[in-house]
């Protein structure tokens, strides 16, 4: 596994994969404006996570996440994107197939998930 970056919880390298989740849980919970110096940079998802879960809500939360990826991760492309959410909106899954589209891997899809609390 070749290191592409560092995990911010315990400062190990991490692989490409392991570092591309931890940059979407990053978008996924940074409220767009919060950033002082990047105000641009975040999701709606902050704003969308604690509403009413039912399908309305649910495709809001789609594109809040594909749009953020879009602006924010140039790395992948998103092939698919599902949202599970827990009944009682305590937290929530996003299952993404991804395509990479830098690298040694660039053109390959991978899925992963990125869970996320209410």
């Amino acid at each position: 596994m070749m290191a592409m970056g560092m995990s911010a919880k315990t400062g190990t390298a991490l692989g490409e994969i392991d570092h591309i989740r931890q940059s979407l849980h990053k978008l996924f919970t940074t409220p767009i404006g919060s950033r002082v110096m990047r105000r641009e940079f975040g999701s709606a998802i902050p704003d969308l996570i604690d509403q009413p879960h039912h399908g309305a809500t649910r495709l809001r939360l789609m594109s809040a996440a594909v749009m953020a990826i879009a602006a924010w991760e140039p790395r992948v492309s998103v092939k698919s994107l599902m949202v599970d959410t827990l009944g009682d909106g305590s937290a929530a899954v996003f299952d993404l197939e991804l395509v990479l589209r830098e690298g040694p891997g660039a053109g390959t899809t991978t899925r992963i998930q990125v869970p996320m609390k209410g």
